[in-house]
């Protein structure tokens, strides 16, 4: 029953995370459904009938299959949270705010600002030979 609470509370405040502007916002409720998908995984997998870790030891072993894919949850939420991270320090770089609804790069023709001058500031790597 502890484990469904915590579950349940962990991905009521990722989603309402998810749903703000601000893009660290966002990351950090990616973080909390993680959480809440790895919790979940594991309460799935049995936590009052777990045996003991090694078949060696006197009892029946534990199922792995409920660990393996909560290792494999947390490696996919880090991936993301990583991935999120890094372009809310991008845009905050080119753009100076992380808000997700501004997140467009203006035109040439709107504000005279020139894309491809943020590009190079920005440490572009593909420019081709000048």
């Amino acid at each position: 029953m502890t484990a469904a609470i915590v579950v349940g509370l962990l991905a009521a405040g990722g989603t309402y995370l998810i749903l703000q502007r601000g893009i660290v916002r966002i990351a950090l409720g990616f973080v909390l459904l993680g959480h809440a998908a790895t919790t979940l995984l594991i309460a799935a997998g049995g936590i009052a009938r777990r045996g003991v870790p090694f078949a060696n030891e006197s009892g029946t072993p534990a199922d792995p299959l409920p660990q393996a894919f909560a290792l494999t949850a947390i490696v996919i939420s880090f991936g993301i949270t990583a991935f999120l991270l890094t372009l809310a320090f991008r845009g905050r770089d080119v753009l100076g705010h992380d808000d997700v609804e501004d997140a467009t790069v203006p035109d040439d023709e709107d504000d005279g600002l020139d894309v491809h001058a943020l590009h190079r500031r920005g440490g572009n790597q593909h420019e081709g030979p000048r």
